[in-house]
């Protein structure tokens, strides 16, 4: 997708009326030139790279606006990722463009005699320029090929496979992506089009231009692999939708939601996995797009368990306008075995192969796991509170005490470090140390009498020091809000009282 004129394009609404030139200026060597120029201004002869000076002879009614490649990239950016609903993998080009893989994708918007390329192209093309964004889109084997032909076409080029080099033969050389310092040197032995550079010796070339411009060539053609940089890696586990016109109601979303979780779950069914985590994402007819995710104890596929968590959090989704297409996928995927029947109470009829087997439990119910009504009211709970507020507590590979134990999963399978400390801890700490006065013979001896919380607590046997350091290895240690740097090394005893109650207390400092 080419976007002419894209910097300027982003601050037409802003910074100019509809009908005023619009560019963006930048300071070169102490000089003021344009950066980009609108449609309009294009036309009465401004270029890039001119003097703003001789750009306000030729057009004094000329708006201008500091360029801001930051802006513009993140501008873009954003493009890309409203054009998700098209496919999961989009990335900006800068500076005026985006790149789609539709790889997979384009069948999804086939509609009577028009392809699904053709149609899917279009619509793009379509919402682009209701939001104010004329656009050019070109469909080919290689990404090179569709960046050179949206730059030197009109509307939507759609090339058939294998006829790149075809048309790209005429192409000038600038479209090939080439330095400028090569394309100079190339026009200068005659070289003017992709056609001509080849049919020149490729050793002759590299030897004198150096690989890129043979590389950038065979990109082109489709001969070579090009490496493209997508923001994220696309979930495998994704299903998508698309509206004719946008919905809106609670009713409808929770259909499409049921829709999209029985197509999920039969993929997931088919390779024999279940999820954990299931993402839904809206894509709204103004750009934004909400999302709603909901979590499992346990791994499952069940279309209407998940369809029923999901739509529990729809009244966090705001539809704007409408929505106009929709978005499921699973994350934590893992391998998911069909539960074994009861065959004792159930039979053969229905419910030992119709139900248990193969119709719920077999496309992931929590029927037949262990723990299951408990797994369930943790999903509701989850769904209640909001995600990260379920947990439990687990080991954690430290010898700090306040770092000995990790938030894990409700249901989780014990992990990490199981290994006992040489020395016994106490089940639970305090949230905070609390301050003690306590009084010992020697320094470094254990207390013989402390308070605590007003109460006078007389000690009747006792054990220590143990000396417990920060932990150097993680950098140079910051002490908590509101403590002294001594704190980094601290003293423990465990003692007893003669009521019989035990207590973990430290000194801090050397």
């Amino acid at each position: 997708m080419w976007l002419p004129g894209w910097p300027t394009l982003r601050l037409q609404s802003a910074a100019a009326p509809d009908d005023a030139p619009l560019a963006t200026v930048e300071s070169v060597r102490g000089q003021r030139r344009l950066a980009a120029v609108c449609p309009r201004a294009g036309a009465l002869g401004l270029h890039p790279g001119m003097a703003l000076t001789q750009a306000r002879a030729i057009c004094p009614a000329l708006a201008v606006a500091g360029a801001d490649p930051a802006a513009e990239r993140a501008g873009l950016a954003a493009l890309a990722a409203w054009a998700e609903r098209y496919t999961p993998l989009a990335a900006a080009d800068p500076p005026d463009g985006f790149v789609l893989d539709i790889t997979g994708c384009a069948h999804l918007f086939a509609r009577g005699d028009e392809d699904g390329e053709t149609a899917l192209a279009s619509d793009l093309l379509a919402r682009l320029a209701r939001r104010g964004l004329p656009a050019r889109a070109a469909i080919a084997g290689s990404a090179a090929a569709a960046w050179a032909l949206a730059r030197c076409g009109e509307g939507l080029t759609v090339l058939p496979p294998g006829q790149e080099r075809q048309a790209l033969a005429a192409l000038p050389l600038g479209l090939l992506r080439l330095a400028p310092r090569d394309i100079a040197g190339l026009l200068r032995l005659g070289v003017r089009t992709a056609a001509d550079l080849a049919r020149l010796p490729r050793g002759e070339i590299a030897a004198r231009f150096g690989p890129a411009p043979l590389a950038r060539l065979d990109q082109a053609l489709g001969t070579a692999a090009e490496t493209l940089l997508w923001p994220r890696e696309p979930p495998p586990w994704q299903v998508q939708t698309a509206f004719a016109e946008p919905i809106g109601t609670p009713e409808d979303l929770a259909r499409a939601l049921r829709l999209l979780a029985r197509r999920l779950c039969r993929r997931l069914a088919d390779e024999v996995q279940g999820a954990q985590r299931f993402t839904a994402q809206f894509f709204r007819v103004d750009g934004e797009r909400p999302a709603i995710t909901a979590a499992t104890a346990l791994a499952v596929r069940n279309p209407a368990y998940v369809s029923k968590l999901l739509i529990a959090r729809l009244d966090s989704v705001d539809p704007g306008f409408g929505v106009d297409a929709m978005v499921l996928a699973a994350d934590s995927v893992g391998p998911l075995a069909p539960p074994q029947a009861d065959l004792g109470n159930a039979g053969l009829g229905n419910a030992g192969l119709g139900n248990a087997g193969l119709g719920n439990a077999g496309v992931g119910d929590l029927a037949g796991h262990a723990g299951a009504g408990l797994a369930a009211t943790l999903d509701d709970l989850h769904g209640r509170l909001g995600e990260g507020r379920l947990w439990r507590p687990a080991p954690f590979p430290s010898h700090l005490p306040e770092r000995a134990v990790q938030h894990a999963a409700p249901l989780a399978p014990p992990q990490g470090w199981q290994t006992a400390p040489a020395l016994p801890r106490p089940l639970r700490l305090l949230r905070r140390p609390e301050p003690v006065e306590a009084m010992a013979p020697v320094p470094d001896d254990p207390p013989v009498l402390f308070r605590w919380r007003g109460a006078l607590h007389r000690v009747r046997a006792a054990t220590g020091p143990e000396r417990i350091a920060a932990e150097w290895w993680r950098g140079t240690p910051e002490p908590p809000a509101g403590r002294e740097a001594a704190d980094l090394v601290r003293d423990y005893y465990r003692v007893e009282d003669t009521a019989g109650a035990r207590y973990w207390l430290f000194r801090t400092g050397r």
